[in-house]
C-alpha cells in the first residue's frame, strides 16, 4: 500500500500527485494498524456475503436492478450527490470541477467525493454494499469490481438509460467495455447485446518517466534496452537508481507490474473461457517475465523500495532519484510542480529534464489498464438515484468531457482524448491517447479481489526475496486457480 505522509525530501513521504486547475487540496493520509485490522474484517463480511448473494454460475448479471431509460422528474431541493473513491489528487479535482461545472446547471446540488486510503478503497464500498445501504449515491469502482457488484445485487443496470441518453459510439469500445460492461468479453472488447453497469469517469494507464538529462533525449523501445540503459545510468550516477516501479503488497500495486511485464513478454494472465489460470500464468513466457522483474529490474531498483506504490515512485523521480520510472498517467502530474521538486524551479526546468513515452515493447505491445466508472448505487433513494443518471448525462457530454481534460481528468471519448484541451493540457498526455489501442485488463470477475490479493502478496515476497520466482509464481498460480475451482461460475472475460 501507498504511505502517505507530510514530507516533501525524503523519497518514502514525499506526496506528488496531479495539480489541476480546479484543485483544493491534496490529502495527506496515513493508514493506521486499526484501519487496517477494520478492513481486514470487512474483507470478511464482504466476502462472506459475496458467497452468498447473487451469484450465478453463468457469472451473469444477478440480481442487479434496472434503472429507467429516461431520467425521472428531478428535486428542487437542495440535495448533496456523494461519491466514494481513493484519496489522491483526480478525486478531489472531480469535486472542486463538479461543484464549479455542474452547479451552474443545478445549483440546488452539491458534489461531496468521499475519499478513503487506497488500500480501504474496495472494502469500503463493498462493507456498505452488503449492509444493503450506502453513504454514497455513486461509486466509483475498479473495473475489476464491476462483477462482484453486479453479481450481488448492488448497482443499477442502466443499459436502457445508455441507450436513451449516450452516443457510445463515441467512445473507445475497449474502454466503454472495461469501465461498465458485463460480463466481459473474454477479448475485452465491446458486446453490443452485454449489459452496462457504469460510464467512464477516469481513464489511465502507465507512462514512462526518463531522465531526459542522463540517459537522452531518445527514449528505450525495447524493455531488454530498458533495463540496459537503467544499468549504465545507474553505475554512471552513484545514489541514483536505475529504475523505480511498484512494488508494494496492497491494492493492485505488485500485481498490475507483474502483469505489465508479463505482457510484455508475450505471457497470459488465464485463459479466460476455460477459467484456466495453473499452467497459463507460470507458463514458459510467465516464467520469464518473473524472472526478468526480479533478476534484471529489481536490482536496479533503490534499497528499500520493496513496498513503493504511486507516491513513492514520484517521490523517487521529483528528487532525482530514478533514472526511469513507471506510474499511473493520472498521478503524474504533481512531478511538475516546482514546489514538490528538486529537478528545477520552473515546469520549464523541470520538462528539460523529465520525458514522457509509451512503454517499451518486446515481445508484444501492451499496456495496462487502468481507470475507473461510475456505477449508481442499488440502495440510494429515488431523489439521489435519478441525480446521479443526470449527472452521468451531463459528464459524458463531448464539451464537458473536454473541460474535464482541460482540468486535469483523463477521458473516454475518443474526441475529448484527440482534443487540443487535453493533448496540450500536460506533456504526459498523448502518451494515454497513444497507448489506449495497446491495452489489457485483467480478469473481470466477481473473485477479484481475491485472485489480486493472492497476486499481490506472492509477487511482493519474490521482489523480496521470501520466494524464489519459480516460487511465487507457481503460487500464484495454484492459488488463484482454487479461488476460480471454489467458486463454481462458468464464463470469463476481461483480457
Amino acid at each position: 500500500m501507498a504511505k502517505h505522509a507530510a514530507g516533501l525530501k525524503e523519497v518514502p513521504t514525499q506526496k506528488a500527485g496531479t495539480k489541476m486547475r480546479y484543485q483544493t487540496r491534496i490529502g495527506q493520509i496515513t493508514f493506521t494498524g486499526r484501519k487496517a485490522r477494520m478492513a481486514a474484517a470487512a474483507v470478511l463480511v464482504a466476502t462472506m456475503v459475496a458467497a452468498c448473494g447473487g451469484g450465478q454460475d453463468d457469472g451473469g448479471q444477478g440480481g442487479a436492478p434496472k434503472a429507467p431509460a429516461t431520467i425521472p422528474t428531478l428535486t428542487e431541493d437542495p440535495l448533496t450527490l456523494s461519491f466514494i473513491w481513493f484519496d489522491w489528487p483526480p478525486a478531489h479535482a472531480l469535486e472542486a470541477f463538479a461543484n464549479a461545472e455542474y452547479t451552474t446547471e443545478r445549483p440546488n446540488v452539491t458534489i461531496k467525493v468521499n475519499t478513503v486510503p487506497n488500500a480501504n478503497w474496495h472494502d469500503a464500498m463493498f462493507t456498505q454494499f452488503a449492509a444493503r445501504k450506502t453513504d454514497f449515491d455513486i461509486a466509483i469502482l475498479d473495473s475489476q469490481h464491476i462483477g462482484e457488484a453486479v453479481t450481488n445485487g448492488n448497482i443499477l443496470d442502466i443499459t436502457d438509460f445508455v441507450n436513451e441518453n449516450i452516443d457510445v459510439e463515441a467512445y473507445d469500445p475497449y474502454l466503454l467495455a472495461a469501465y461498465g460492461q458485463f460480463p466481459q468479453a473474454e477479448t475485452g472488447q465491446r458486446d453490443e447485446n452485454a449489459s452496462l453497469y457504469g460510464l467512464p469517469l477516469l481513464g489511465d494507464t502507465w507512462t514512462m518517466i526518463y531522465r531526459k538529462d542522463l540517459i537522452g533525449d531518445e527514449p528505450p523501445e525495447t524493455w531488454d534496452q530498458m533495463i540496459s540503459v537503467a544499468e549504465k545510468c545507474q553505475a554512471d550516477n552513484p545514489g541514483v537508481s536505475g529504475l523505480a516501479f511498484h512494488q508494494a503488497n496492497g491494492s493492485d500495486a505488485a500485481a498490475v507490474t507483474y502483469n505489465t511485464v508479463n505482457g510484455v513478454y508475450g505471457g497470459n494472465l488465464w485463459n479466460a473461457k476455460e477459467r484456466k489460470i495453473d499452467g497459463v500464468l507460470n507458463d514458459e513466457a510467465g516464467h520469464e517475465a518473473m524472472d526478468v522483474l526480479v533478476n534484471k529490474m529489481k536490482p536496479l531498483t533503490a534499497k528499500g523500495s520493496g513496498n513503493w506504490f504511486i507516491d513513492e515512485v514520484n517521490a523517487a523521480v521529483a528528487q532525482g532519484k530514478a533514472c526511469i520510472a513507471f506510474n499511473w498517467i493520472a498521478a503524474s502530474g504533481g512531478l511538475l510542480d516546482p514546489e514538490q521538486s528538486t529537478l528545477g524551479t520552473t515546469r520549464e526546468e523541470i520538462l528539460d529534464k523529465l520525458g514522457f513515452a509509451t512503454l517499451p515493447t518486446q515481445k508484444t505491445d501492451l499496456v495496462p489498464l487502468g481507470g475507473m466508472g461510475m456505477h449508481v448505487s442499488a440502495y440510494a433513494s429515488e431523489a439521489h438515484q435519478a441525480e446521479a443518471l443526470n449527472f452521468m448525462k451531463w459528464f459524458e457530454q463531448a464539451e464537458i468531457q473536454k473541460k474535464w481534460a482541460s482540468a486535469g481528468g483523463v477521458p473516454s471519448r475518443t474526441d475529448a482524448l484527440q482534443s487540443p484541451e487535453f493533448l496540450d493540457a500536460q506533456p504526459f498526455n498523448q502518451v494515454y491517447t497513444d497507448s489506449v489501442p495497446r491495452m489489457r485488463d485483467m480478469w473481470n470477475v466477481p473473485e477479484y479481489a481475491r485472485l489480486v490479493d493472492i497476486e499481490n502478496t506472492n509477487v511482493n515476497a519474490a521482489l523480496n526475496g521470501v520466494k524464489t520466482p519459480k516460487e511465487a509464481l507457481d503460487d500464484i498460480a495454484r492459488e488463484q486457480q482454487s479461488v476460480l475451482d471454489s467458486s463454481g461460475r462458468k464464463g470469463g472475460g476481461g483480457l
